[in-house]
C-alpha cells in the first residue's frame, strides 16, 4: 500500500475513534500525578496556585475556540461525525479564515492545560509529540476528503491558511451570526468534560502529595458550579 494511501486509512480509523483514543493516555497521566506538588516545594505554594490558574485558562481558551467555531459554523460542517467525513460547505471566514483546522486546535489547547496541571513536563512534551502524530493523519486524511470534493476551492483555500498555527492578520467575518444556542447545545459536555478533569487531577495529585484525599472549598464550588451547569444545560437540550 502507498504510504499516502496508509496515512489516508489509517485517518480515517483514528478520525471515526477520535473521541476515545486519547482516553488511553490516562495511565500515563496518573503515572505522571505520583510526583505532584513539586512546584510547590521548589517555588512555593502561591506560584503554584498561579501555574494551576493559567493552566485551566489555557484549557477554557481552547474551549472558547470551539465554541466561536460552533456558534458560526454552517450547517452540515464542524460536527462530531464519526462514521465518516462530512462537509456541506467549505468553511473559509470566521476562524477558518486563519487557522485551516481551528476544532483540532482548540482541541490542543484544552489538552495542553490539562498535561501541564499534573506538574510533570516529560508528560506535558510526551502528551504534545502524541497528540501531533496522532491528529497529523486525521488532518491528512480530512484533507483529502476536502480536495476531493471541493477541489480547486480548497487548493486556494489551503494556500493561503495556515496548517494549525492561526494568523490573526487573515480574519474574515463569519458569514453567519454566532449562535450562542448551537454552542449551548453542543459544547455543555466538553465543558463540563473540562471542570471534572482538573478537579480529578487536583483530588488525585492531592493524595499523592499529602498521602489523602481532600479537596480545598474552592475546588468544591468549581466543581460543583460545573455540574450544575451542565445538569441544566442538558436537561434544557433535553425537554425544550
Amino acid at each position: 500500500m502507498a504510504i499516502r494511501d496508509e496515512y489516508e486509512r489509517s485517518g480515517l480509523w483514528l478520525f471515526r475513534w477520535r473521541s476515545f483514543i486519547p482516553l488511553l493516555i490516562i495511565p500515563l497521566a496518573l503515572f505522571a500525578l505520583r510526583h505532584y506538588g513539586v512546584m510547590e516545594k521548589l517555588i512555593g505554594e502561591r506560584i503554584e496556585d498561579i501555574f494551576e490558574g493559567i493552566s485551566i485558562a489555557i484549557s477554557f481558551l481552547g474551549l472558547l475556540v470551539r465554541c466561536i467555531i460552533v456558534g458560526t459554523a454552517p450547517k452540515g460542517t464542524s460536527g462530531r461525525n464519526t462514521k465518516r467525513q462530512r462537509a456541506d460547505v467549505l468553511n473559509t471566514t470566521g476562524m477558518y479564515s486563519i487557522v485551516r483546522h481551528p476544532l483540532y486546535l482548540g482541541n490542543f489547547l484544552i489538552f495542553l492545560g490539562i498535561a501541564l496541571f499534573t506538574q510533570s513536563f516529560w508528560f506535558a512534551l510526551t502528551g504534545i509529540m502524541v497528540y501531533w502524530l496522532y491528529y497529523e493523519r486525521i488532518i491528512f486524511a480530512e484533507e483529502a476528503f476536502l480536495r476531493q470534493k471541493f477541489g480547486r476551492e480548497f487548493e486556494e483555500w489551503a494556500k493561503t491558511t495556515p496548517l494549525i498555527v492561526p494568523d490573526i492578520r487573515k480574519w474574515k467575518k463569519p458569514l453567519l451570526g454566532f449562535s450562542l444556542k448551537s454552542v449551548l447545545r453542543r459544547e455543555y459536555t466538553g465543558f463540563f468534560g473540562i471542570v471534572a478533569s482538573f478537579s480529578l487531577l487536583k483530588l488525585i495529585g492531592g493524595y499523592f502529595e499529602h498521602g489523602k484525599f481532600e479537596f480545598r472549598i474552592e475546588w468544591w464550588i468549581f466543581f460543583l458550579a460545573g455540574l450544575f451547569i451542565y445538569i441544566a444545560l442538558r436537561s434544557l437540550k433535553k425537554y425544550s
